[in-house]
């Protein structure tokens, strides 16, 4: 089964809106155009979170981007979202906010760890405790996915505006054996890990990213990118993640 990732447009609510020197609807536009590109054939779309750059004019265009597709879209917010506004705006087909979805032999749970006025997220009480009720409820092989990366990723600003209560989010995933990965976005920049059998991944922004392994914050010049899954049935993950330096140029870095 292939699955999309995209991550951290920061789109804006008007022609011509950049984030850090790019144009977030023509980069968005190539990275869509490269995804889809020669058949791909998807069963759900993830978008894991800052769809907007503190727009809420921005849903509406993140709307005209993926609003057609015919598989599911399953986003959650990140920082730079505004959460009643973006379940709002997505509260249709094909749009999912949060929740649990299955789809194939796998299930998704979708996690909301924004927080409110910080860069940095936390996944509430509630959220905690609908993790594990969803990953109780289906034995399904599972992927998690949350906007801010529960794990260091070796760079110290972005470390210090991570997940802040990651050792209770790991306790509930360390209680279900069938969690097979955990995604997010929020970094800018490719991630590839594992933690006591699970899998990690941390995927470039469809815009600008940042410098990996950087104390302070740095742009980096990779291009835009995104990032294909190829879930098993036995549980088995593979994923490549793709840089999209224009609509016909790509460059591949798989595991």
């Amino acid at each position: 089964m292939q699955i999309l990732q995209i991550t951290d447009p920061h789109l804006s609510g008007h022609d011509g809106g950049s984030s850090r020197g790019v144009d977030t609807d023509s980069s968005l536009r190539n990275v869509l155009n490269d995804a889809f590109a020669h058949g791909a054939d998807y069963a759900a779309v993830l978008v894991t979170g800052d769809l907007v750059n503190d727009d809420p004019q921005g849903y509406v265009r993140f709307k005209s981007f993926v609003g057609d597709l015919a598989q599911p879209v399953l986003c959650i917010p990140g920082n730079h979202d505004i959460p009643a506004t973006m379940r709002h705006s997505l509260a249709r087909a094909p749009f999912q906010y949060c929740g649990a979805r299955s789809v194939g032999g796998w299930q998704f749970v979708m996690l909301d760890s924004h927080e409110p006025g910080r860069a940095g997220g936390r996944l509430s009480a509630r959220e905690l405790t609908r993790l594990d009720a969803a990953l109780a409820h289906s034995s399904r092989h599972t992927l998690v996915c949350l906007h801010h990366h529960p794990v260091e990723v070796g760079s110290q600003w972005l470390d210090g505006i991570g997940l802040a209560n990651a050792a209770d989010f790991w306790g509930v995933i360390e209680a279900h054996a069938h969690v097979r990965a955990v995604a997010w976005g929020h970094v800018h920049q490719a991630f590839d890990g594992e933690r006591k059998g699970v899998r990690l991944f941390g995927t470039p922004s469809t815009c600008a990213q940042f410098l990996p392994r950087s104390d302070r914050y740095a742009l980096d010049s990779s291009p835009p990118a995104y990032r294909r899954f190829e879930l098993r049935d036995d549980g088995r993950v593979h994923s490549e993640i793709q840089w999209v330096d224009s609509p016909v140029q790509r460059q591949t870095a798989a595991r």
